[in-house]
């Protein structure tokens, strides 16, 4: 048996599982920010809840751990930031602790009982509140003693001109400290800069996306530029990795036609032709409702040790 847990800014949420077809949620915690003795508690409690003693346990964390140090940057929990987590958990926890970003874990899901399920590479592309992603090759991730891999959303690499007719694209700023990120320009907060770089008004990116589904010109728009940002950096990243599908996730993933319409973009733009979708939806939220893909991830990772 291992517990696992989906590390989030406002939550922890937690899960048991003796089996990739075995994954029961448990309790939903608010996160302790500031205490570490706090947020170990909160594990501690969990994993108590669970009613087992764990082989393993394994954290999907926002995050990324440096793979020489082993140390993780986790910018929005100041009590976990800078840690050693994993070996500082095991000291205070007992089993053996796995940590993983989450952008991989989503991979890994996806790559394990998902929509990437068959395939030998499988790039899980995040369109969120940010652009991540992650790489799993032969069922493993390529992040396994941590790391960067698959982090296309970061890099000053953005079009500074897109559309038909094209517009201009400033070099926004990004969260990262560099300048014209796909992450800037893709993520939901992206589309909703664009909007605002474009008719001069601050939309929510779900209601972008609903305008842009009921025909709206503006909205339209929007989402025309958008896609045609981050369609050309997605093929490369699939050039180089050699990927044969993308499961998608993160908010702006919930909208099919979006998908779809950065797919068709994509594919027009790899060096391999696809007959068939590439960018697909995730599937492990219709698989697994109720369970966050992290938390699958999660799982996946300390089954599979």
């Amino acid at each position: 048996m291992i517990v696992c847990f989906d590390i989030g800014g406002s939550a922890i949420r937690g899960a048991v599982a003796a089996s990739p077809e075995d994954i029961r949620p448990l309790s939903r915690r608010p996160t302790p920010l500031h205490d570490f003795d706090a947020f170990v508690a909160v594990l501690a409690d969990l994993i108590a809840e669970s009613g087992t003693q764990p082989e393993r346990i394994a954290l999907s964390i926002a995050g990324v751990v440096d793979p020489d140090t082993q140390a993780g940057k986790v910018a929005n929990i100041p009590c976990i930031d800078g840690r050693v987590l994993s070996a500082d958990l095991q000291a205070r926890l007992g089993p053996q602790v796995l940590v993983a970003n989450d952008a991989d874990c989503f991979a890994l899901a996806e790559a394990g009982i998902g929509a990437g399920r068959g395939h030998r590479i499988v790039f899980g592309a995040i369109f969120g509140s940010g652009v991540g992603g992650g790489v799993v090759v032969n069922g493993r991730l390529i992040n396994e003693a941590g790391g960067f891999a698959g982090e296309w959303g970061h890099g000053p690499v953005a079009a500074a001109f897109a559309g038909d007719p094209p517009v201009a694209i400033p070099a926004f700023a990004c969260g990262c400290g560099q300048k014209g990120c796909i992450d800037a320009v893709g993520s939901a907060r992206g589309m909703e800069r664009l909007y605002e770089m474009l008719f001069g008004q601050r939309l929510e990116s779900r209601e972008i996306t609903r305008a842009w589904e009921e025909g709206d010109e503006k909205a339209a728009r929007t989402i025309e530029i958008l896609v045609d940002l981050v369609a050309s950096p997605l093929a490369l990243a699939i050039n180089i990795t050699g990927a044969t599908i993308v499961p998608t996730g993160g908010g702006l993933s919930s909208s099919a036609r979006l998908m779809a319409a950065i797919d068709v973009a994509t594919r027009a733009r790899t060096l391999r032709r696809f007959d068939r979708p590439l960018v697909v939806q995730g599937l492990c939220p219709t698989l697994y409702p109720g369970i966050e893909p992290g938390l699958i991830g999660a799982a996946l990772l300390a089954l599979g040790a």
